[in-house]
């Protein structure tokens, strides 16, 4: 039974850290401008930086969540949040019109650059408020080995998509633009979607309780 639920935490890590490291944004973009202008070293280099950015933000969400996650009320709300967000995240990941290929101005170092970009992009700290806390903290009640699962299998994810599309920019532009990439980020957001429909009712168990 103990390890149904890691294994269970751990696809959620994954499923959660692969739509986030293939979704269109900021760090995404930078990936894939280093890599047209540096070679697939530079982009590798950004894709990397979460591993620096997000500790402070885990942290801190997490010192929060456990906090406020005392009272049932409080865990509903913050479930029912988390619900609408992931929603939301199904929503840019269903939809999303492919990954474009810009240009970079600054002269910043890879690595550096990831970090400033990430540090400004609000999706990591939103998804750690509203979804990845609450995941984490109900996972330590279960045993810390479930806990780590979920960060693992996020992060491994999270940085791993992202180094296989810096390697596939280098190698192979047009397998980033083609049918391929559409139909797995639809296939990412249905199941987004369900995440989000077992956090609405576990939000519907915290508040009637």
């Amino acid at each position: 039974m103990k390890g149904r639920r890691m294994a269970a935490y751990l696809v959620s890590g994954i499923v959660f850290g692969l739509s986030s490291g293939l979704a269109p944004g900021p760090l995404l973009t930078l990936v894939l401008t280093e890599t047209l202008r540096h070679g697939k070293k530079g982009g590798i280099r950004v894709a990397f930086a979460p591993l620096i950015t997000d500790l402070p933000i885990v942290v801190l969400s997490l010192l929060i969540i456990a906090h406020l996650t005392r009272t049932h009320l409080a865990m509903g709300i913050i479930s029912l949040f988390g619900a609408g967000f992931v929603v939301f995240l199904g929503y840019e990941t269903f939809f999303s019109p492919g990954i474009e290929h810009g240009e970079s101005a600054s002269h910043m170092r890879s690595l550096r650059r990831g970090v400033a970009v990430n540090l400004l992009n609000p999706h990591p700290y939103l998804f750690w408020m509203a979804v990845g806390s609450p995941i984490v903290i109900r996972a330590y009640h279960e045993g810390m080995p479930q806990a780590v699962s979920f960060v693992v299998g996020f992060y491994l994810m999270l940085v791993g998509s992202k180094v296989m599309l810096a390697l596939l920019t280098a190698s192979a532009r047009h397998l980033l633009l083609g049918r391929a990439y559409r139909l797995c980020m639809k296939g990412l957001g249905i199941i987004l979607w369900l995440f989000a429909a077992v956090l609405a009712w576990d939000a519907v168990g915290f508040l009637a309780s």
